[in-house]
């Protein structure tokens, strides 16, 4: 039996229904991002340990006053 995903928004939605983000999903060894206003389309897939270095990556160039 396939167990399902479970996708949990970013802490850092958008404003109104908070679709503006990105949502993420624990696959135990991997971790899954979607786009939320588009969940159906393409899945980026990363090794958990992979995750964190990725996400400090785009906090640092990210555009200041975001």
């Amino acid at each position: 039996m396939t167990q399902a995903v479970r996708w949990q928004k970013s802490s850092y939605s958008g404003g109104g229904d908070g679709n503006t983000c990105v949502e993420i999903a624990d696959l135990d060894t991997h971790i899954a991002v979607r786009d939320s206003k588009v969940p159906a389309r393409a899945t980026l897939t990363f090794p958990a340990s992979s995750f964190v270095p990725f996400v400090e990556a785009l906090k640092e160039s990210r555009p200041s006053g975001l």
